[in-house]
């Protein structure tokens, strides 16, 4: 059976927790939970799990390298348990996306991410899929300081909503596959009843 790695993207450590730049890591908390598969691992610089959801064997991974040195991690995972790219699926914050949408795409480049640029490299391929948490760009100020800091009061209103919309991505996506949840996921906004 093949194994499916999904990572969750962010940076370690309680000052970064409710971060924008930490999406990756509440969608992976949140599957975690749901799937029943602890990322309590010690290893890979890396906190992982694995386990069966929906009939799949999963390894789900949140490097703990800090942003810009994720590929490290991935890399290493891949290469121990022999994980095709195809297979890979990377959990992210992503500017270009409106707070309240998540999207699903195949392949592509790095888009200033300092978290995929790091896997692009590491891995040598852009042949992976991600799962784009929408997090938009700042009216004004530094993109850093926007994205290393808390969600605002009210986005945490609706976060929970938003990680559960991403979760239920992650499902349709192992049972339908790519292109069917990529047609039915790719437009809901989450912050709309």
């Amino acid at each position: 059976m093949a194994v499916k790695l999904i990572v969750g993207l962010g940076n370690p450590g309680s000052r970064y927790q409710w971060t924008r730049h930490n999406a990756g890591f509440m969608v992976l908390d949140r599957l975690s939970h749901l799937a029943g598969i602890p990322v309590a691992k010690k290893g890979s610089s890396a906190l992982s799990g694995e386990g069966f959801w929906l009939g799949h064997r999963l390894i789900l991974l949140e490097p703990q390298t800090f942003m810009n040195l994720s590929g490290r991690s991935v890399a290493e995972v891949v290469r121990f348990h022999k994980i095709p790219c195809a297979e890979i699926v990377v959990v992210h914050d992503d500017l270009d996306t409106p707070f309240g949408r998540v999207r699903l795409k195949k392949d592509g480049g790095h888009g200033g991410h300092n978290g995929l640029r790091s896997i692009l490299s590491d891995l040598g391929t852009g042949d992976f899929i991600r799962l784009r948490i929408g997090i938009g760009r700042p009216v004004r100020g530094d993109v850093v300081d926007y994205v290393l800091h808390p969600f605002s009061a009210d986005e945490m209103q609706s976060l929970a909503t938003v990680l559960d919309g991403a979760v239920d991505t992650l499902e349709s996506l192992l049972i339908d596959g790519l292109e069917k949840t990529m047609s039915l996921y790719n437009n809901r906004d989450y912050l709309t009843p």
